[in-house]
């Protein structure tokens, strides 16, 4: 299974959008779009999850397309990087 990172969505996009875009390249095992904590609001990315040769057919075709006049970026996620613990740098 792999992990792609769908970005600059526009806001108003749903998961059911998501999943019907992605599953022309083949089966969406889930969909994830990501809010503000605080807020509550869309923050314009999200991830989908999709067996392999399938993700790399969407990424392929999807990435540079566009939706609600945004051209999204669509690429394989990386693991996300543990945040610094204090945040006290060496200025």
């Amino acid at each position: 299974m792999k992990s792609i990172y769908v970005g600059n969505l526009p806001f108003s996009a749903t998961e059911d959008e998501i999943r019907d875009l992605f599953a022309e390249y083949g089966n969406v095992e889930s969909v994830k779009l990501i809010s503000d904590r605080e807020t509550g609001r869309p923050r314009g990315f999200g991830f989908v999850s999709m067996e392999g040769a399938a993700a790399d057919s969407a990424i392929r075709a999807l990435n540079g397309t566009q939706m609600g006049g945004r051209s999204l970026r669509i690429n394989e996620a990386q693991e996300r990087q543990p945040r610094r613990q204090g945040g006290g740098g060496s200025w």
